[in-house]
């Protein structure tokens, strides 16, 4: 099982976007576990991440796909971890 965080914030449409996109590869990838994570609650994310969001994070290595991404790229990224 891998675990991603989506990291973005209330009210951003690239946001939301990013959640559709990444809530559909999870459907058809039994090994994706997916957490939304708002930035505005956490200094630390918001300290890392405010101008790159949204930001797809795989939390065991740390690796991060960032912004614009595709099915495609979510897929391309979950096969090289």
């Amino acid at each position: 099982m891998h675990t991603f965080l989506l990291l973005g914030t209330s009210g951003c449409h690239l946001c939301e976007e990013a959640e559709l996109i990444v809530n559909e590869c999870a459907q058809f990838n039994p090994v994706m576990k997916v957490d939304l994570i708002d930035i505005a609650e956490e200094e630390h994310w918001q300290a890392l991440y405010v101008i790159r969001i949204p930001v797809l994070l795989h939390t065991e290595s740390q690796k991060a796909l960032f912004w614009p991404f595709t099915a495609v790229d979510v897929t391309e990224f979950i096969s090289k971890l």
